[in-house]
């Protein structure tokens, strides 16, 4: 396990947006001996980068030494369908995927997603659209390969999933994972920032991530509140292995700390629950043999994790959303892997009182094989609950529900 801190400037390891280079006349041509030399100092870089990333992989984690907040349990929750529609796509765009969700003032959110002809496409945009007095908005266009190029002052390839969180200040951070050259293993992560509730987004950084050219590291699950008034950005390494890390920001939005979670090597796309200052959860997907929910726990406030065995829910490498309730109570969206069908053909809301023993709710999707029903995002709004997932890969689809308590909760 790793955890370290990030220099103070808020840009000192990562990369600040600024104006887009210009184009002079092309570099002289250089002798072949320093050429060689050239060639032989990229490779001790390389080779340098490479151990350092080797002993973050495989560092043993510290012990912690804090006494664990121990959680309330929650009883009698009940879901009750209030209405199940699809958010609006934009125009002749055939393909979408990989939403995510950030609250707004006064029970409102804004919902995020890719969409394009096809994952990886030329075309792939991220949009969003607002949700308001029980409808959803039209869809806007957030960002481009050419406007992220533009900003960044390097090419983008492909773009991939976003996610969003609201801060204190109100606000919207969101975060999207771009490529250069390469495929998703070169990826980086680029923070975006809406000072005027969602209606223009500007490039902040390039997050600094990863000492391999800042590559590698990909984001997926939903960021979470932190006590002290900032949050953690879930996020994963994939490159060869892969494993679950997060980063911590103040208040402002400056990244702080970088933390692996646990030491395994084939788990990623982390759902982070914190339930006090100091108890955290986490629940990843898996990509290994054992084809279960894999699960870390923190008592330090993020500091340090412990693996815990996996849980019995299946989780044939697909991606998972976590809820705590506000009166307590856990939730668990999953894809539930079922005699005859497929790794994605239906989604399970699975609860807890303790994030520990869990039981099947209900289905919230289901199909024949083949079909997909994935990568879904919960939010509370008050006594409401949010569910937003990709369906067939041609839409996004939302459900709300309106969460009662019974006695005990």
């Amino acid at each position: 396990m790793f955890s370290r801190k990030l220099p103070g400037a808020p840009y000192a390891a990562g990369i600040e947006a600024g104006p887009a280079p210009t184009r002079g006349d092309p570099a002289p041509h250089l002798p072949a001996g320093a050429s060689r030399l050239l060639a032989v100092a990229c490779l001790l870089a390389l080779l340098a980068m490479s151990a350092a990333e080797l002993h973050r992989w495989f560092r043993a984690p510290a012990k912690s030494t804090a006494v664990a907040a121990i959680a309330a349990a929650a009883g009698g929750v009940t879901l009750t369908t209030l209405s199940s529609t699809l958010i609006p796509m934009p125009a002749g765009v055939p393909s979408a995927h990989a939403s995510a969700l950030a609250s707004l003032p006064g029970e409102r959110m804004m919902a995020f997603w890719w969409a394009g002809s096809r994952e990886s496409g030329p075309d792939v945009k991220v949009y969003a659209a607002r949700w308001s007095a029980g409808i959803w908005g039209p869809p806007r266009e957030i960002a481009s390969r050419d406007s992220l190029a533009a900003a960044l002052g390097f090419g983008v390839r492909r773009i991939g999933n976003p996610v969003a969180w609201t801060a204190r200040d109100g606000k919207i951070n969101l975060y999207v994972v771009v490529t250069g050259l390469g495929g998703w293993a070169a990826s980086r992560v680029v923070h975006l920032v809406s000072s005027d509730a969602g209606e223009r987004f500007d490039v902040r950084r390039v997050l600094p991530m990863s000492p391999m050219f800042n590559t590698s590291v990909l984001v997926r699950t939903s960021p979470v509140a932190h006590p002290d008034g900032g949050w953690w950005l879930p996020a994963y390494f994939e490159l060869g292995i892969k494993y679950p890390i997060f980063m911590a920001f103040d208040d402002a939005g400056n990244p702080r700390s970088l933390t692996r979670i646990g030491t395994r090597t084939t788990s990623l796309q982390p759902a982070l629950v914190p339930v006090s200052a100091f108890e955290a959860h986490a629940w990843m997907r898996d990509s290994g043999p054992e084809r279960r929910v894999q699960q870390a726990f923190s008592r330090d406030g993020g500091a340090s994790w412990e693996d815990l065995p996996a849980l019995d829910i299946a989780n044939h490498s697909s991606s998972l959303a976590a809820q705590q309730l506000s009166k307590g109570g856990f939730l668990l969206l999953h894809n539930h892997v079922g005699a005859g069908g497929s790794d994605r053909n239906v989604l399970r809301l699975s609860i807890s009182k303790d994030a520990r023993a869990w039981e099947h709710l209900f289905d919230v999707a289901s199909g024949g094989p083949g079909e997909e029903f994935s990568y879904p995002t919960l939010q509370q709004l008050g006594n409401e609950l949010h569910v937003t997932y990709t369906s067939r890969r041609t839409a996004i689809a939302h459900h709300v529900y309106q969460i009662s308590y019974g006695r005990g909760s």
